[in-house]
């Protein structure tokens, strides 16, 4: 679910930002659009950082823990059996530690 919001967003704004550099002028500084650059600039960094903020899996610079293996074994179920004198196994259930 989460690629296809990611991939969706993604394309978005590729094809914003291309639109956005067809129908711009150059931003230089002799036609007195000092700060055209800059503001370009900031909103590329802006939707850089909203971008990659949402394709981060949520524990901070891409960290994600590994997965702890389950170390399971069956362990025999034993219960006093009065004709036999002594436990018997009665069935066996499942023991994990993680």
């Amino acid at each position: 679910m989460f690629k296809k919001i990611a991939v969706t967003t993604m394309a978005i704004a590729v094809i914003a930002t291309s639109a956005m550099t067809v129908t711009t002028q150059t931003a230089d500084a002799k036609n007195g659009r000092k700060g055209a650059f800059a503001a370009g600039a900031v909103i590329g960094l802006a939707t850089g950082a909203i971008i990659g903020s949402q394709y981060n899996s949520g524990y901070g610079y891409g960290y994600r823990p590994a997965p702890r293996p389950h170390r399971c074994h069956r362990k025999a179920v034993r219960r006093w059996d009065p004709y036999y004198g002594h436990y018997v196994v009665v069935g066996y259930r499942k023991v994990c530690r993680y």
